[in-house]
């Protein structure tokens, strides 16, 4: 067996994976997901799970080896921001060609890597493995050894080719390559009881800087992000953190796991939507670490935050929230948006006309559960033309998507919300919160809603336009007429 092969097993056999531990030894060595098949990685391919989620360790050079569209499909299609250096938003690919593929392209990944090096002198080389230089055989492995060895720097490996499998499954593979290269490799230069990890968290349109000041209040520091805003270092030096918080859907599971087994640092899976589930997480965050010596003091100077920050949340939500009572929404996300969105949304007063659960675990379907109900209306798969149906009928008021569903509610004459990773709003945290009600209310209140679901002049007057026309001044009447025919085609 291979090595990327021992390690997709490796990620199958998850067992952190609650959806797992309900299957039989058999089962589990199927897989936990269906296979992608030449063509059809809709949604995301594995290579390209890896790259968005390690593309935010801002100061490492994300070399992609293999055909520029593979880099080109992948560049900066996160919206996660950085403090400090800009890095990781220059593109970086081997670009290989015909010659490579009839004669290997590891040569080639060397030199490209001793140019990145050379230019930029980062602290670190991620190398991602793509389709065609795997099915050629190219051992990525082996050029980062000796590349490491040559210009004493880590390059690290990120074995993840498209066709293994979709982006969930790259996630995991990403997450196997910092356990495996990057994780226990450094030092911090001191540490103390208060030192967590966030895992999963990509610091999206800046929404850790939306936690990240109330955690710095109460003298909690992240030692390590992974990977929002993160520096190589610190995700190095993340095994001598107290505890770890786990966001995204268990989408690095493996990572929060693994590194409990392996330096004993406790986590829970949390979120950062909405104001009942941000303070559930803040005092979650300050529990474990008063379990790891923490000043029991800390849970009473986390409730005051709260409090504080509760009170402010609601007050600026207010002015919104009778304008947003009854407003129902239709959720197209997945993961762990599922059903900590659909928290925040009814916080507001608004009803759930579903939510996709394509991408979501076992665990987040009966969270949604628990918070709608045994009427949760959630979809496993929505279809377009279902969309388009349940938007037309006013099934829904406003659809909250990625980019990829905008044209359908555009299509509807309906509002339309971008809630995934293009978004350029944050909206984790307590003032996460009301900016997201705010959009949502700018959004259902625009006027162009009314103005683009009223018929065309021609539609509803037929040819007494024209007759209307000659009753006007010439110059206007000659406006009218020149326009006509132009208007009539579009109809």
């Amino acid at each position: 067996m291979t090595s990327l092969s021992a390690t997709i097993q490796d990620v199958f056999n998850e067992p952190g994976c609650g959806k797992n531990q309900a299957k039989s030894e058999k089962e589990r060595k199927k897989g936990c997901t269906k296979q992608l098949q030449p063509g059809a990685a809709a949604g995301g391919c594995a290579f390209d799970g890896a790259k968005i989620a390690l593309q935010p360790i801002t100061d490492v050079a994300h070399l992609v080896h293999g055909p520029i569209a593979c880099e080109g499909n992948s560049w900066d299609n996160r919206g996660a921001y950085s403090s400090g250096s800009t890095l990781y938003r220059t593109g970086f690919t081997t670009d290989i060609t015909e010659n490579d593929i009839v004669f290997g392209g590891e040569k080639h990944l060397f030199k490209a890597i001793r140019e990145v090096i050379e230019k930029y002198d980062p602290p670190a080389v991620f190398v991602y493995q793509t389709c065609v230089p795997a099915m050629i055989g190219d051992d990525i492995e082996a050029v980062c050894k000796a590349a490491a060895a040559k210009f004493s720097k880590p390059v690290v490996p990120i074995q993840s080719p498209g066709f293994v499998g979709p982006k969930n499954l790259g996630n995991k593979l990403a997450g196997e390559a910092l356990l495996r290269h990057v994780i226990g490799t450094e030092e911090p230069p001191f540490t103390t009881p208060y030192d967590i990890n966030i895992i999963g968290e990509y610091n999206l349109a800046g929404e850790l800087w939306q936690v990240k000041p109330l955690l710095d209040e109460l003298g909690i520091r992240i030692l390590s992000c992974i990977s929002g805003d993160a520096k190589y270092r610190e995700v190095a030096w993340s095994h001598r953190a107290r505890a770890a918080m786990m966001v995204c859907s268990k989408a690095m599971i493996n990572v929060a796991r693994k590194m409990e087994e392996r330096y004993g640092i406790p986590f829970f899976e949390g979120s950062f939507y909405g104001i009942g589930d941000m303070s559930d997480s803040l005092r979650e965050i300050a529990r474990l670490l008063i379990e790891r010596g923490a000043d029991p003091e800390l849970m009473d100077r986390t409730e005051a935050v709260i409090a504080r920050e509760e009170a402010r949340a609601w007050a600026g939500i207010a002015p919104f929230k009778p304008r947003l009572t009854g407003k129902k929404v239709l959720l197209i996300t997945g993961g762990v948006k599922s059903w900590s969105v659909v928290a925040a949304l009814q916080e507001a007063g608004m009803e759930i006309a579903g939510t996709s659960v394509k991408k979501s675990t076992k665990e987040d379907k009966e969270k949604i559960k628990a918070l709608m109900g045994d009427d949760a209306h959630m979809i496993d798969d929505l279809t377009p033309r279902e969309m388009y149906r349940k938007l037309k009928s006013a099934e829904a008021d406003i659809m909250l998507s990625g980019g990829r569903s905008q044209f359908v509610a555009l299509k509807a004459a309906m509002p339309w919300l971008d809630i995934n990773q293009e978004r350029h709003y944050a909206y984790a945290g307590y003032q996460g919160m009301v900016a997201l009600v705010r959009e949502i209310d700018k959004a259902l209140s625009n006027p162009i809603w009314e103005q683009v679901r009223q018929p065309a002049p021609w539609e509803t007057l037929g040819d007494d336009w024209r007759a209307r026309a000659l009753s006007l001044d010439p110059d206007e009447a000659a406006a009218v007429r020149a326009e006509g025919p132009r208007l009539q085609a579009v109809a």
